[in-house]
């Protein structure tokens, strides 16, 4: 029994490690090649979107307005929210930029922007302030809200 079980095994792991070597959303490391969402950590927002350590007035470093989601991966509401922001990032793509932020993982970045509460996304405008919604919101308050707040259409 064990001559056969030991092969079939062996083929068996082949097999997985063939298939998940073959596919590039389950390599470990960045998203592949089509996924607009761009995980952000704290150097990334001093660098590309507001320095809040050598600034105490809001500057935006940018040049196309940007959508941050911030989330945790126990979130439900963000697991829910999370697939609607992937598709805006796709829809908008060249127009705006789409970044997430796993506060877990970047727990200073989250205090800064003074995150309380999950889901929270920024809606941040090329010229003026950012706005921020909290919790999951339908697609029709998303669409509004880069039509209105970011003057994108």
């Amino acid at each position: 029994m064990r001559k056969f079980i030991a092969p079939f095994a062996l083929g068996f792991l082949l097999i997985l490690n063939i298939c998940h070597a073959g596919n590039p959303a389950k390599t470990s490391g960045s998203s592949n090649s089509s996924d607009k969402v761009i995980e952000m950590t704290d150097n990334i927002f001093k660098e590309k979107i507001f320095n809040y350590e050598t600034s105490k007035t809001w500057k935006f470093e940018g040049n196309l307005p940007v959508i941050i989601d911030f989330y945790a991966t126990w979130c439900g509401p963000c697991r829910v929210l999370s697939p609607l922001v992937e598709e805006v990032a796709k829809k908008y793509d060249g127009k705006i930029l789409v970044y997430k932020v796993d506060t877990d993982k970047e727990p200073r970045l989250a205090q800064s922007m003074g995150i309380q509460s999950l889901p929270t996304l920024f809606f941040i405008p090329v010229k003026g302030q950012p706005r921020t919604t909290v919790g999951s919101i339908p697609r029709e308050t998303l669409e509004k809200a880069i039509s209105e707040v970011l003057q994108v259409k």
